[in-house]
């Protein structure tokens, strides 16, 4: 690959990011094969303060399509069971006295479709983030050959290495929801 120009690497840059997001954002949706990801985002009453689960206590994936919570202090355990079973994530959290089950059922069939049609929303809007990117970045570039700083020419090699950029990231997006349409229809 010939070297990229300093517009080109600040759009590559913004787009990684983006497509982070977008595969943070699916390691959340619940597959039916249990993740501890999925409880990053259930905060817990920590002494006044909500904080998410992961900070009060140890998570792992255990045998039998669950996870574990083991908190760090037992006091957690009845906060951490209320926190998830009043989540909308549809988990049943089992206290047993020492750590905090919970059981990931198989999603139905009709689940699954609405799971995939869900990320495929994700995925739309991540491309749309994409664009927006590429967007802002050939303005910029225009905006800098209209002062002077560039040549048309150089003008219309960044507009093409950023465009480029934009195909390779959305290629990407596309392997990526494909891989988590796949777990979920699997799973």
């Amino acid at each position: 690959m010939a070297k990229r120009s300093s517009y080109a690497k600040e759009a590559e840059e913004k787009m990684k990011k983006t497509l982070e997001h977008f595969e943070d954002e699916l390691k959340k949706v619940r597959t039916g094969r249990p993740t501890t990801a999925i409880f990053e985002d259930i905060k817990v009453d920590y002494y006044g303060m909500p904080t998410p689960i992961n900070q009060v206590a140890t998570l792992s994936v255990g045998e039998e399509r669950t996870v574990v919570i083991t908190p760090w202090d037992k006091k957690m355990l009845e906060p951490i069971e209320k926190a998830i079973n009043s989540s909308n994530f549809g988990f049943h959290a089992i206290n047993d006295g020492n750590v905090v089950r919970v059981s990931f059922p198989n999603p139905t069939i009709e689940e699954r479709r609405k799971l995939v049609k869900a990320i495929k929303e994700m995925l739309e809007e991540t491309k749309v983030a994409l664009r927006n990117i590429r967007r802002d970045d050939i303005k910029k570039v225009k905006e800098i050959k209209n002062e002077g700083s560039i040549s048309e020419d150089e003008a219309k090699k960044f507009e093409e290495e950023i465009q480029e950029i934009l195909k390779e990231n959305e290629d990407e997006a596309e392997k990526i929801f494909q891989r988590k349409e796949k777990e979920i229809m699997e799973s």
